[in-house]
């Protein structure tokens, strides 16, 4: 017959703690971003071809393959940031997070670059047809994405050479991480989305 004794859980079983509420925050936000995101390409992908006048997206996209390179980089600098704040690396982290910046910052200029030509060139604007009125919704609804991640980046470098960021901080350095990642993983549904498939 079993006894107490033999009934004992071990003491690191017993052990269970609520998991971070920072990371169910940052997790909850994605999935209510991605089903956002989510709206937004399929009525994309709904509208393509039924603008009743021009122009068309075959007519006035361009690839943005550069810029593209650039994001998708900047979540393997952002990796590299964050593994070198875990080894209180200090100077690779900002070396590491200001390149992250920098491909941010070349990913809107691009974005706002492309924008100037749509509309000044080829007169897309978000009221000329329903593929300017998708187009500017999905691609800014990303664009705004870009903003707020760059805009935590800049603080976060601003603050670690302040000397105000410490290992301490670690969880929110990893945080912005998930969010950046996010951020990137969703332009490459845009990008299929937008200059692949809608063109």
């Amino acid at each position: 017959m079993a006894t107490a004794h033999t009934l004992t859980l071990p003491a690191e079983s017993a052990e269970w703690a609520l998991p971070s509420r920072r990371k169910i925050g940052v997790i909850s936000l994605i999935v209510t971003e991605t089903a956002l995101f989510t709206i937004f390409a399929v009525a994309y992908l709904f509208y393509i071809g039924k603008s009743l006048t021009g122009p068309y997206p075959a007519q006035v996209l361009e690839l943005p393959i550069l810029a593209t390179i650039c994001l998708l980089g900047s979540s393997a600098t952002i990796m590299l940031a964050e593994r070198a704040f875990r080894r209180e690396a200090k100077g690779s982290f900002r070396v590491w997070w200001l390149i992250t910046i920098a491909l941010a910052l070349f990913f809107l200029y691009s974005t706002a670059f492309e924008w100037r030509r749509l509309i000044y060139q080829h007169h897309l604007t978000i009221a000329t047809n329903l593929f300017g009125t998708s187009f500017y919704s999905l691609v800014g609804l990303h664009a705004t994405h870009v903003v707020v991640g760059l805009t935590l980046l800049t603080l976060v470098f601003w603050l670690s050479l302040r000397g105000v960021v410490t290992r301490n901080h670690s969880e929110h350095i990893e945080m912005i991480s998930w969010y950046w990642h996010f951020v990137d993983a969703v332009w490459v549904v845009v990008f299929t989305v937008v200059y692949i498939i809608g063109r």
